[in-house]
């Protein structure tokens, strides 16, 4: 199976919404966050809304 699908569905830790947190309030774009995180733009957009954070545009 490919390494692409390794995080699929796993919940998010703590450490990686501190960090969503803080890249997100540096006005850092999603395809950058998603690609930090290790994590699909899908899931951290979903996060970010869920955790009430704004993410700048794609970029």
């Amino acid at each position: 199976m490919s390494e692409k699908f390794a995080r699929h569905r796993q919940p998010w830790k703590p450490e990686e919404l501190q960090k969503l947190r803080a890249l997100s309030g540096k006005g850092k774009g999603l395809k950058e966050i998603a690609k930090a995180l290790n994590r699909t733009e899908e899931s951290t957009r979903d996060a970010a809304r869920e955790h009430g954070m704004t993410i700048a545009k794609l970029r």
